[in-house]
């Protein structure tokens, strides 16, 4: 869907202002074909599902674009992802003010590879590279944090995995943003993992399938095998963030079929 201009300036004369007061949003990468083919109009499909708020990716590349079509469609990103950690301070700099910029009030590293987590060691070293981007994202306005795939919670030391360890060498206000199927698929109950993490989380992957690391066996929310209601309710006030690495179905479909079937629970 391409939006005319005069559907652009309705939608943004009707939205602009607002405060949205759900806790939904959608990880565009689920959407990533679409994005790169016409991010305007994807876009406003999100926005005709009754979404407000979406999580961009890879944001400094796209900061231009992105900002043009979040105010066209009236969406909000309170989260992002961009990795920045192997930045310089100097570099740095430039991806929170682009940010700030957009109104990104938590930009958030996606991704340190699997050697970093092998060794306490290392784990406290990327929590300490974390720590020192928040001091400079502070200057900005913005927060940082952390999102987990499947070996954070694979590592384990004497029992606490390294994902937690990592948190406790996070400064205060540092945040988490737990993907909830990756946490099982590294072997932990996601539900107990979020009552550890407490008021760390500060928002959810929610994603669904059978709990593979085959990225196409991920299934619309509510239409898999994990316990999204207990999930959402374990960490009640984290940003809800629907997401599919990949699937067998189509993506934005299985985007619409997440939507509906949080509200129908009561969980959007």
């Amino acid at each position: 869907m391409l939006l005319s201009g005069g559907e652009v300036a309705v939608r943004r004369s009707t939205t602009r202002g607002t405060v949205s007061t759900s806790r939904l949003s959608v990880q565009l990468y689920t959407v990533r074909e679409l994005v790169a083919e016409d991010l305007l109009g994807t876009l406003g499909r999100l926005a005709d599902l009754g979404l407000t708020q979406v999580e961009p990716y890879g944001v400094v590349d796209t900061a231009e674009e992105l900002g043009r079509a979040l105010e066209a469609t009236g969406l909000s990103a309170p989260t992002a992802h961009q990795r920045y950690l192997d930045r310089s301070p100097e570099e740095l700099d430039a991806v929170f003010a682009a940010a700030a910029g957009l109104g990104i009030a938590t930009l958030i590293d996606p991704h340190v590879e699997r050697p970093h987590w092998q060794r306490r060691e290392d784990v406290e070293a990327t929590a300490a590279r974390l720590n020192a981007a928040a001091g400079i994202a502070a200057r900005h306005g913005v927060r940082v944090g952390y999102h987990n795939h499947a070996h954070e919670l694979e590592s384990l030391f004497e029992g606490t995995t390294a994902l937690e360890v990592f948190a406790a060498a996070l400064d205060d206000g540092v945040a988490l943003e737990v993907d909830t199927y990756w946490a099982a698929v590294g072997g932990q109950d996601p539900v107990a993992l979020l009552g550890r993490l407490g008021a760390r989380v500060e928002a959810l992957h929610v994603k669904d399938g059978p709990v593979s690391t085959d990225n196409r066996d991920q299934v619309a929310v509510g239409s898999g095998t994990l316990p999204i209601r207990a999930i959402v309710e374990a960490a009640p006030d984290a940003l809800r963030v629907i997401e599919l690495d990949d699937s067998r179905e189509d993506r934005m479909t299985a985007v619409a079929d997440s939507v509906a079937w949080l509200t129908a629970q009561g969980l959007a």
